[in-house]
């Protein structure tokens, strides 16, 4: 996968985010603040902004650059989960101006976990985990099965998608959701589908290149 791709993606995200933000929005209202579609619009078009200035820089940097953005200008949980997300993977694509599966690999299982170490959320939690986790494994199992990287990324989606869908009876441990108890059952966690939109993004831009 070529240092382009990283940028599309990253192009792509921002759109569907901006498409998106209504509706994300809607989902945090029902069970957190109301902001995770607004705080996240604002953070990925501050990222497309600054995208210019590191565009000739290799992949770690560009992904450090989205990180330290995304801290300095989301508000909420948002912007430390997702910028701890793009720090970790960062550290593990530090030079690259190209990715093979196993960077790709490394990548993910690295930003997951400093999510979960950073929101101390495990799976079940009704989390942003709750679709990452296993989008993860569902890479790597196809990784290991010699599956192509487009595919592989596309069955990293829909495990996503389930694992998003899956929060939905969910009854959140972490977070604002948490403090409704019970009532937090019967709605979609926001961060889960954020996680799952950058996923499908991404999966978009591998087979637009």
């Amino acid at each position: 996968m070529q240092k382009q791709t990283i940028i599309n993606w990253l192009q792509k995200f921002t759109d569907t985010i901006e498409q998106n933000k209504d509706y994300l929005t809607e989902l945090d209202a029902a069970i957190g603040d109301a902001d995770h579609g607004i705080n996240m619009q604002r953070g990925f078009k501050k990222v497309i902004e600054k995208l210019p200035t590191v565009a000739e820089k290799d992949i770690g940097t560009i992904l450090k650059t989205v990180s330290m953005t995304l801290i300095s200008s989301i508000g909420g949980a948002s912007g430390p989960l997702y910028g701890t997300f793009f720090l970790r993977a960062s550290t593990t694509v530090a030079g690259k101006q190209e990715l093979d599966a196993e960077n790709i690999l490394e990548l993910l299982k690295t930003g997951k976990e400093g999510i979960i170490g950073r929101g101390k959320a495990q799976l079940g939690d009704k989390t942003m985990v709750d679709a990452l986790h296993p989008a993860v494994m569902a890479f790597e199992q196809a990784i290991n099965d010699g599956v192509d990287i487009k595919n592989a990324v596309e069955k990293a989606v829909a495990a996503a998608e389930e694992g998003m869908k899956n929060t939905i009876p969910m009854v959140a441990k972490k977070g604002r959701a948490s403090y409704l108890g019970e009532r937090s059952r019967g709605h979609q966690d926001p961060g889960a589908t954020s996680v799952y939109l950058m996923l499908k993004t991404f999966h978009e831009s591998l087979v637009d290149s």
